[in-house]
């Protein structure tokens, strides 16, 4: 599986933006497809997963209620709605595809598949 992240910028503190990962090869309906972060020094960490078969979502407490994951089946493609940004979310953003089992499901270890990363940018 080859995962294109599209979609980072810079905005102001309130803006928002919507990130893209495409992705090619096959995707089985077990998979669940997760956005990770990552600031200099620091670990890559959980932001968001949707499972491919039936949609659901998790969440990490920091961006409940501000992001919004969700997936295109015909275009293979799942989104990242950030609204509400904030300094802190500022960070490179990851797209991960795999099949972890539930307690792993926010670990970057339990994903064999990545795209490369798209810089998100918020100013004060």
């Amino acid at each position: 599986v080859q995962l294109q992240a599209s979609g980072g910028g810079s905005v102001q503190t309130g803006g928002s933006l919507r990130l893209s990962c495409a992705a090619s090869g096959p995707i089985y309906s077990y998979y669940i497809m997760t956005w990770f972060r990552q600031t200099p020094g620091k670990e890559r960490e959980f932001v968001a997963a949707i499972r491919w078969s039936g949609g659901t979502t998790s969440y990490a407490d920091s961006v409940k209620g501000r992001f919004t994951i969700s997936k295109d089946n015909a275009k293979i493609t799942v989104y990242l709605r950030m609204i509400n940004l904030k300094p802190e979310d500022t960070a490179d953003y990851y797209c991960a595809v795999g099949r972890p089992i539930s307690t792993m499901m926010r670990m970057p270890s339990a994903y064999p598949f990545w795209g490369q990363g798209t810089l998100v940018t918020v100013s004060s």
